[in-house]
């Protein structure tokens, strides 16, 4: 027994670097191309393989971006974009076209992941589009299965979190009931190919909607806070992120599908805004993108869905300077066009390991009351910020909340080495 153990200890080592070097793979980024500042596209490749960003989402289907990743192991999703859709509804040989142009000549070098066929559109209001798009989404699936690529490339569309009627409490989430035939059919089409429901909650539009909540800022940020908890499930949510996850959760188990899995497709926090607008900072975006990498890497999940993180795509990689609307809509970016650090976030490789330490903002000015224009950009419609910890006496976190990713990590690869001994002896 005691050579066995000798014999099982020698893999320790390698259980810790197994779960530190996938522990990235949930973490992801959009690249926007809205601006005309932008590095090339060999450039943004070398930086996203100098940070532990795993996957990366695109808009549409560049070629020089697509390329310029080949090779590298990241994840990639590409879009069609809302125009494309009644050709590819009406026309198979249009999918078939469009997948031999956009997938075909780059998979699997370019390591092409998901499609998504459109964005945020059951939202649009387009009446006509809406009823396209699963049609749309069959089409590509279709002409991926004749590429032989049916399951190794999934497709499927992005929401935006007003799709939702109820999120709170979140055991409360459901979708508006005007929205249920078409989801019907978009969910059943997810489920059976194994595609994620993919969607955009964004707590900084929950803050920029009721700054003046108690401890509103701080459960947008990630910071310690009282808690709420959902009355009909007895949980209790620490962070706005959780709660708006949560309430998809529910929403979709409410239609009776427990099994689609949820991919958040955008989430961020503006480092800069107008001056009629409530919680974009520099500390506070630097606050929710920290924070929210910290929890995703501590593998807690959600309350309703402990145990693992939801893969993420963080809003943005770099600003976009040409888009209309609020100045908060052009600083979302993470890194400036030359490719540092507009504030550090902790997704450098060296990060990896030592999740950030929260960092704490100044207290917001709620006498603004900013009215929330509606979204200008299809590929933003909720965004939400992180907040400090408020000083002085206050509630204790969930311990749980309190690991480090590196932390957590470590527990974890010891909790399952531990498992393998007691199976063995």
């Amino acid at each position: 027994m005691a050579t066995s153990l000798a014999f099982l200890l020698q893999f320790l080592p390698f259980f810790l670097i197994f779960n530190l070097a996938s522990s990235e793979s949930f973490i992801g980024v959009n690249y926007g191309q809205v601006a005309d500042n932008l590095p090339p596209p060999a450039a943004t490749a070398k930086l996203l393989q100098s940070t532990a960003i795993g996957k990366v989402r695109l808009y549409g289907t560049d070629p020089a971006i697509i390329q310029a990743l080949a090779n590298t192991g990241i994840g990639i999703v590409i879009g069609a974009a809302n125009g494309d859709i009644p050709g590819l509804a009406s026309d198979p040989n249009f999918a078939k076209t469009w997948v031999n142009t956009n997938v075909v000549p780059y998979y699997p070098a370019s390591n092409i992941i998901l499609v998504t066929v459109g964005n945020e559109v059951i939202t649009s209001n387009d009446t006509g589009l809406v009823n396209q798009m699963l049609p749309a989404i069959q089409n590509v699936q279709g002409a991926l299965e004749a590429a032989s690529l049916g399951g190794k490339v999934k497709v499927s569309t992005v929401h935006s979190m007003a799709v939702l009627r109820d999120s709170e409490p979140p055991s409360a989430g459901r979708f508006h009931p005007e929205y249920n035939t078409v989801l019907q059919g978009l969910l059943s089409f997810n489920n059976a190919t194994g595609s994620p429901f993919t969607i955009n909650p964004y707590p900084y539009f929950a803050y920029r909607s009721d700054p003046g909540r108690a401890d509103n800022l701080a459960f947008c940020l990630f910071q310690p806070n009282a808690g709420r908890v959902d009355p009909n499930t007895n949980l209790k949510y620490m962070n706005m992120f959780d709660a708006q996850v949560d309430a998809v959760r529910s929403a979709l188990d409410s239609l009776g599908f427990k099994n689609v899995e949820i991919v958040v497709a955008e989430t961020g926090w503006p480092y800069k805004g107008d001056t009629s607008e409530a919680g974009p900072s520099l500390e506070n975006a630097k606050a929710y993108n920290g924070n929210l990498i910290a929890h995703l890497r501590s593998m807690v999940g959600t309350p309703l869905m402990p145990g693992k993180s939801v893969d993420t795509y963080l809003f943005a990689l770099y600003d976009e300077d040409l888009k209309p609307g609020d100045a908060s809509e052009r600083a979302f970016g993470l890194f400036n066009p030359d490719q540092s650090m507009i504030y550090d976030a902790g997704l450098t490789k060296q990060q990896q390991t030592n999740s950030p330490v929260p960092v704490s903002a100044p207290t917001p000015d709620v006498s603004k009351s900013p009215v929330i224009p509606a979204p200008t950009d299809p590929g933003q419609t909720q965004k939400s910020p992180v907040i400090p910890a408020p000083k002085g006496p206050g509630p204790t976190p969930n311990k749980a909340e309190c690991l480090s990713g590196h932390e957590a990590t470590i527990l974890q690869s010891l909790i399952m080495f531990t498992v393998l001994i007691l199976m063995l002896f």
